[in-house]
């Protein structure tokens, strides 16, 4: 069925007409033959659009259009009558109509006429529903996500509540690791206290020893005076290590020793310093592949690893593609002062089939830059950049009926490998758990076929 239509004109004669033909097209109808008793219908009823005549005794069908457009804003009207003047036009157009047809009617046309208003109101429909997903998901924060995925982590962070054990959370860059931190530290029992976060990757060994500890007065050059350090600074609340996997080595048995014992010593400092710090840490590495490859210590693993969240890259999320585009329109249309208020289906469609690379944070700057461009109410296609209006989904292809097409299992085994390892971000660890292999196994094949050294 393509629609429920409203059939509204004083002749009972041309509704039957109207319903008889529609009912052939899939259609379902009702039809009044005053704008009262429609009116009434509409508001006990569901209907898809309302195809009304202008000129009837009583109300006319302009007045039934302003009235629907006043109070059921959701269903298109489309207006008809046999005076095709642009006088009349005009007045149907201000007054809310979504189409205008004139009589004799062509039914080929009046057909495709309704089908783009019930296609243009059941469009509205999902953004509405999307909208409210939005809303009923930001009991979670800033974190917005209806998919399986999401779901499973806003479980799981829900359990752990106010645990005080210390946290790893695992993801691609861009898939929201510091908004989870953020999180965690509100959900737990220190949500009263500080919340510091620092990136390991951003200082060099000797500064970063600094950052988190502090220094006492004259530890080296320019050391003019004591200084707290961020664990000092988190007293009572968290500390976040973001991009942990990128610490020097010497740092992380410095970090270690302080862990373990509560108690760490300014550098330069000759006594050591208790602190009450919860620990959570962040990285888009392979830490137990580094493991393996002595890039980071087992027993500082092992430490920080107490509790894992594991981030789910924006791919693998579905729809909640198009939620967070949504709410990225809604923000950033409002501080660019723009009357953008949501995406076009075909957008919509070329936002569903991209991988996402940069996951959320990518999102987010695509959505940015394509309402500072639109020039409509609606992302079209044609703002968004090339690499995403162009992009084609890889695929692990086989062969074809040919039989000299058919590639040999080496071949099958080497690209769905590469698949995996791709569709995961060349995490190594998860590849080979989705593979059914260890990751001795993993790193053979990927030596057999010569490929380690490009994933």
């Amino acid at each position: 069925m393509y629609g429920n239509i409203l059939i509204v004109d004083d002749q009972q004669s041309m509704c039957e007409l109207i319903q008889t033909d529609l009912n052939l097209r899939s259609f379902q109808s009702s039809w009044f033959t005053s704008a009262e008793a429609a009116y009434h219908a509409l508001n006990e009823n569901e209907f898809d659009a309302v195809l009304t005549d202008i000129r009837m005794p009583g109300s006319s069908g302009i007045e039934l259009c302003e009235q629907i457009v006043a109070n059921r804003p959701d269903v298109p009207v489309i207006v008809m009558t046999a005076f095709g003047s642009l006088e009349t036009a005009v007045a149907a157009i201000r007054a809310g109509a979504f189409d205008f047809v004139t009589k004799p009617i062509e039914m080929d046309l009046l057909a495709i006429s309704l089908e783009r208003a019930v296609k243009h109101r059941r469009l509205q429909q999902q953004v509405k529903l999307l909208g409210e997903a939005v809303d009923h998901s930001r009991h979670f924060g800033e974190i917005i996500g209806e998919s399986p995925p999401m779901q499973r982590l806003f479980d799981q962070i829900s359990r752990i509540g106010e645990s005080s054990s210390s946290v790893l959370i695992t993801g691609e860059s861009g898939t929201g690791k510091e908004l989870v931190a953020r999180l965690l530290h509100r959900q737990s029992r220190r949500a009263n206290g500080p919340f510091v976060a620092v990136n390991c990757a951003a200082l060099p060994e000797t500064l970063l020893e600094s950052e988190l500890f502090g220094h006492a007065k004259g530890a080296f050059t320019d050391a003019r005076a004591e200084r707290k350090g961020l664990f000092q600074q988190a007293e009572g609340g968290t500390l976040l290590l973001d991009e942990i996997g990128e610490m020097p080595i010497a740092m992380q048995v410095k970090l270690l020793r302080a862990l373990e014992e509560n108690k760490l010593r300014p550098v330069g400092g000759d006594q050591e310093i208790e602190f009450n710090v919860r620990i959570l840490a962040a990285t888009n590495r392979d830490l137990e592949a580094a493991v393996e490859d002595q890039k980071f210590r087992d027993d500082l693993f092992y430490r920080i690893n107490v509790i894992q969240l594991e981030l789910p890259p924006l791919r693998s999320r579905g729809t909640d593609i198009l939620l967070l585009a949504r709410h990225f329109v809604t923000t950033h249309a409002k501080r660019a002062e723009k009357s953008v208020t949501s995406i076009s289906d075909q957008a919509s469609e070329k936002l569903l089939a991209y991988s996402w690379p940069g996951n959320v944070r990518e999102l987010r700057n695509v959505i940015e830059r394509a309402v500072a461009l639109t020039r409509y109410e609606l992302l079209a296609v044609e703002d968004l950049p090339d690499k995403i209006r162009d992009y084609r989904s890889s695929q692990v292809f086989i062969g074809g009926e040919d039989p000299a097409d058919l590639a040999p299992m080496d071949e099958v085994e080497r690209r769905y490998i590469l698949h995996v390892l791709s569709a995961v971000g060349d995490n190594k660890t998860t590849a080979a758990r989705i593979l059914g292999l260890d990751r001795k196994t993993l790193y053979r094949k990927l030596k057999q076929y010569g490929v380690e050294e490009n994933i």
